[in-house]
């Protein structure tokens, strides 16, 4: 995958637009454009920024074998989120195709957890324990990001956890 259809890719991932990134950056959108139909690519003063807004690595931007960026990372203490600014995404596919998907603020997880509501259930289990759901809650205290569980089950389940 070329530079460009890397940062593109991760842009997509966080929902900005050309000009949402190249406003981080310091950048014009037409910039962004540039790099990511490889006209062009960033100025080498721009990879750590761009690496970091990413929340990725520079050896990830710059390695044209490496597809896949590090699943699970923590945030370092100056570039942690507030809870209240961090959403859960929970997607579960069975194998009969019923689909779930919750894309939930982690305050509202939260008041899940102390209002004591039960998690989806697929074809009657839960996909989520509270005891779960309270370990994802901590772990989002603490820094984690990323996706955190990909899980396909022997009867055809899918289940992703992310904490974005």
């Amino acid at each position: 995958m070329t530079l460009g259809k890397k940062i593109q890719k991760l842009r997509k991932e966080k929902n900005w637009t050309q000009e949402e990134l190249a406003e981080r950056l310091g950048v014009s959108s037409q910039a962004v454009s540039k790099w990511e139909t490889d006209i062009s690519s960033p100025d080498i003063s721009l990879l750590r920024p761009l690496a970091a807004v990413m929340e990725i690595s520079v050896d990830y931007l710059l390695n044209p074998n490496e597809e896949e960026q590090a699943q699970v990372w923590m945030a370092a203490e100056n570039k942690k989120k507030k809870l209240e600014d961090m959403i859960l995404h929970l997607s579960v596919i069975s194998a009969d195709e019923d689909i779930i998907k919750l894309n939930l603020p982690m305050p509202l997880v939260q008041m899940f957890l102390e209002m004591g509501m039960e998690m989806p259930k697929v074809k009657n289990k839960e996909v989520l324990e509270k005891k779960d759901l309270e370990k994802i809650l901590l772990l989002a205290e603490k820094g984690a990001m990323g996706k955190l569980l990909e899980i396909q089950s022997s009867d055809g389940d899918l289940i992703e956890i992310v904490i974005e």
